[in-house]
């Protein structure tokens, strides 16, 4: 049978995996909100579908026939999950599905005050989209179908980084003692998934971060540092303009461990904290500019 690979939110990330598989002879498949990115896609020769809560799959069990792999990255909303609520039953009816990969977040394991946290720590998500995403995730864990589960940390690569934001103008240098980030590079995320395709156990839990836990402020630095340019001002979390949003993702400080990923899927790194992730952006960055 040949592979296929179909992905529920063919976005940033997704697209680094498809493009990867694509090139080795699979298939690719998949959904977007919007018409412009469908067609842009499909000029690649993948197979688009346009879905959303509000509009589902026209003819779900022609759009996923011949799926071997899935992958789902869409957020879940205050409803709940939107595939899982309008497609789970057609997914449960695929056949030919032998792996089923869902892209969380490390925000479930909530604040933990800078300490570690590995796959088995204790859930307790401290704001409201992680707890949607841990009620996601115990969906899919109880579906019955091929599942398996990486909790991706903060993201960054081509065009998403903060040699880009250095660049525009709006990085900024908030300071709140004690705080890390966890990251990953999306390159990284996409041998994750690889390795995973290639060695499947059901259930499995991945952590998906770097080896680097690190201060934002400091990652500002450095990339002020590649481009030759001065840094922002350091700001105080306590006094700075944040919306709420922006807020909200320091309301959590914790460490993650990615040992799982090494020991069960084999992964190497290859950008295994953010100074090897950003000089490998840098060219990049400097031609979009």
């Amino acid at each position: 049978m040949s592979k296929r690979l179909f992905c529920f939110g063919l976005g940033y990330t997704a697209e680094v995996l498809a493009r990867r598989l694509a090139g080795q002879g699979w298939r690719i498949a998949g959904t977007t909100r919007d018409p412009a990115k469908a067609e842009e896609l499909r000029r690649l020769g993948w197979e688009m579908h346009l879905f959303s809560r509000a509009e589902p799959l026209d003819d779900p069990a022609a759009a996923l026939a011949g799926t071997t792999h899935l992958l789902h990255s869409i957020i879940p909303d205050e409803a709940g999950d939107p595939v899982a609520d309008r497609h789970l039953a057609d997914l449960r009816a695929l056949p030919s599905l032998q792996w089923f990969g869902w892209l969380g977040t490390t925000a479930v394991y909530g604040d933990r005050g800078g300490e570690w946290v590995d796959e088995e720590a204790e859930l307790s998500p401290t704001v409201a989209r992680a707890r949607r995403r841990l009620e996601a995730e115990r969906t899919w864990l109880a579906s019955g179908l091929p599942v398996h589960l990486f909790r991706l940390a903060g993201i960054y690569g081509p065009g998403r980084n903060q040699l880009r934001d250095v660049l525009d103008g709006t990085a900024r240098r908030i300071v709140k003692p004690g705080q890390v980030f966890s990251r990953i590079h999306v390159e990284d995320i996409a041998t994750v998934l690889e390795a995973s395709m290639a060695r499947p156990r059901p259930g499995a839990v991945y952590n998906v971060c770097d080896d680097e836990p690190a201060p934002p402020q400091d990652v500002v630095a450095f990339a002020a540092e590649l481009l030759g340019v001065q840094p922002p001002p350091e700001l105080d979390y306590a006094t700075a303009e944040l919306s709420p949003m922006a807020r909200s993702f320091y309301a959590d400080n914790r460490r993650v461990r990615n040992d799982r990923i090494k020991r069960e899927l084999g992964v190497e790194l290859a950008y295994p904290g953010y100074r090897e992730g950003l000089r490998a952006l840098l060219p990049v960055e400097r031609r979009r500019a």
